[in-house]
């Protein structure tokens, strides 16, 4: 038997319960060769272990020779076995002697230290450091490094958990005295910071040593043991490994260029060749810089031209002002004089051209435009090969140049003449185009007179499709508005404080169909849809079943259709 499983969507999730994206800590770890910072139990351990091996070095004279003591981390079986024997073994079931043993037996919380995170996977407490060197800020080239500070790195490191950490030793010696060298010797350490030089130590203190001696017919053993409290501090190398870490944070500081003198380049294309985000400033507390010229300037008077400070020279050292003067004005108002002007004018290589008081001698030729602000007559013909613009004519002959004088009046005789009226043109009776007759200008808004002969105006045209002098179809088309949900009822009905426009007389009536409905940005299909009206609410009813889920209550819900406004 076949058995078809549907299966629901995911629906996406309100934009309320999404998370914001941190553009500022996007940033590429793959290749940074600074790795995050972490402290794990495992640090604690081998700071334990480092001191006791590479720093107390424990030892014991045995038959006049220096023996190391071996120093072991229990596991949980061995210390089970430690404790039921009294001793420890090798693999041969012979006793060790002499030998150390530990373990962690237990951790809490040093609430002399208190730390709020507020927020594991974004801690608010950090310790900031720069970082002072890297590739991207290397001071290598000097000559290129005036006016220019280098970007740096910093780094932003959760800070940790301080917690108190309890280890329980056991000591086994052949003998009193080596004991008593032992137990001296790591009383002396009790107080200090255990750990590696150059990384992390942390303050221990031993509370008591307890002694015990073991004789037996064929063994004698001396044993002491004594608890070691550590204060130390945790931080994980990612909180989620899933997610990544976020003990450690890096931030990038803009590059700068200072420019101290002035520059031929505007600022943004110079910042332009940096990349990045850069930022302009300029040196100095005027905002201005002194400059000596080693080649100076000098300005010398020429004919009818008058310089103040007549060949001096200026080299920018001293502030210098030069005035250039002529000996009269020559203003667009001014009169200018001059005592005699001679000059001869041609137009072409042939004519000499002539001008006087009465008039012009010889022929003009003008290339560009002339505008005369008074009478211009011509006494011979006037031959004009482009267009004549006048706006009015007076013509004092009859010519052939008008095919009719009376009757009818015909422009043109081709179809391809172009008439061109400016201003108002009056008709009676009526006119015809391309074989129709055009009787009347009609204003009917409701085009019911339905004439074969009359041409509509634009008022009219623009009433009836508004739907103003219509039954209201046009006015019922355009409607389009944009609802959002007002509440949820159960887990099936979203309610909208909107009314249905309601369709004109003739025309289909209002479904769920006029309308697109969508859930936090996805589209509702409408096989599982249906609406209703209730007074001036709308309701949405949602087939949960066919649909694949359920309304909650932080759901937006959109609507778009036919509403009344």
């Amino acid at each position: 038997m076949a058995v078809d499983i549907v299966m629901g969507r995911q629906k996406p999730i309100p934009r309320s319960k999404r998370t914001p994206i941190q553009r500022a800590t996007q940033l590429r770890r793959d290749t940074d060769d600074v790795k995050d910072v972490s402290i794990s139990l495992m640090d604690l351990d081998s700071a334990i272990m480092f001191y006791f091996t590479e720093v107390i070095k424990p030892t014991v004279l045995e038959n006049g020779e220096t023996v190391k003591v071996p120093v072991m981390y229990s596991s949980p079986e061995r210390w089970y076995a430690i404790r039921k024997t009294g001793f420890m073994r090798d693999s041969k079931r012979q006793v060790i002697l002499p030998v150390i043993a530990f373990r962690r037996t237990g951790m809490e919380k040093d609430t002399t230290i208190p730390i709020d995170k507020m927020d594991p996977e974004d801690p608010k407490l950090h310790w900031q450091f720069e970082r002072k060197y890297n590739d991207a800020n290397r001071y290598d080239a000097f000559s290129v490094q005036q006016g220019l500070l280098p970007q740096k790195e910093y780094y932003n490191v959760a800070v940790p958990d301080y917690m108190v950490l309890s280890y329980d030793f056991i000591v086994w010696t052949s003998y009193i005295e080596q004991m008593n060298k032992l137990v001296e010797r790591i009383n002396w350490s009790a107080g200090s910071y255990w750990g590696e030089p150059n990384k992390m130590r942390f303050r221990t203190n031993i509370d008591s040593f307890t002694d015990s001696t073991e004789v037996s017919d064929r063994e004698r053993i001396v044993k002491t043991e004594f608890s070691v409290t550590l204060n130390g501090y945790l931080i994980p190398e990612a909180y989620n490994e899933l997610s990544g870490p976020h003990t450690m944070q890096k931030y990038l500081t803009p590059k700068q260029v200072i420019v101290g003198a002035e520059t031929t380049v505007d600022s943004e294309t110079l910042a332009g060749t940096f990349g990045g985000d850069e930022q302009m400033s300029t040196m100095g507390t005027g905002g201005s810089v002194d400059v000596v010229l080693s080649n100076t300037l000098t300005l010398s008077s020429g004919t009818g031209i008058t310089v103040t400070n007549d060949g001096i020279s200026f080299d920018g050292s001293t502030p210098l002002t030069h005035e250039i003067s002529i000996g009269q004005p020559v203003g667009t108002a001014a009169n200018v004089q001059f005592n005699a002007v001679t000059s001869s004018l041609r137009v072409g290589t042939t004519a000499p051209l002539n001008i006087n008081n009465s008039g012009i001698t010889g022929d003009v030729v003008v290339s560009g435009s002339l505008t005369t602000t008074s009478n211009l007559s011509v006494t011979g013909n006037a031959s004009i090969s482009g267009t004549l613009i006048a706006q009015e004519f007076h013509t004092e002959l009859v010519s052939a140049s008008i095919m009719f004088s009376s009757g009818s009046t015909i422009f043109g005789d081709t179809q391809d003449d172009t008439h061109q009226f400016s201003g108002s043109l009056y008709t009676t009776g009526s006119f015809g185009l391309n074989g129709y007759d055009v009787t009347e200008i009609s204003n009917d808004t409701s085009l019911t007179d339905n004439s074969q002969n009359a041409l509509v105006t634009e008022y009219a045209v623009k009433q009836y499709v508004s739907g103003l002098g219509s039954a209201g179809e046009q006015a019922y088309l355009r409607k389009q508005y944009v609802k959002i949900s007002s509440g949820i009822s159960g887990n099936s009905t979203a309610s909208f404080s909107a009314v249905t426009a309601s369709a004109p007389t003739g025309m289909t009536g209002t479904t769920e169909h006029d309308f697109l409905f969508f859930i936090n940005g996805q589209y509702m299909e409408h096989d599982a849809l249906t609406i209703q009206q209730a007074a001036s609410t709308f309701h949405l009813k949602v087939d949960t079943t066919s649909i694949g889920y359920t309304l909650e209550s932080d759901d937006e819900i959109l609507a778009w259709g036919k509403f009344n406004s």
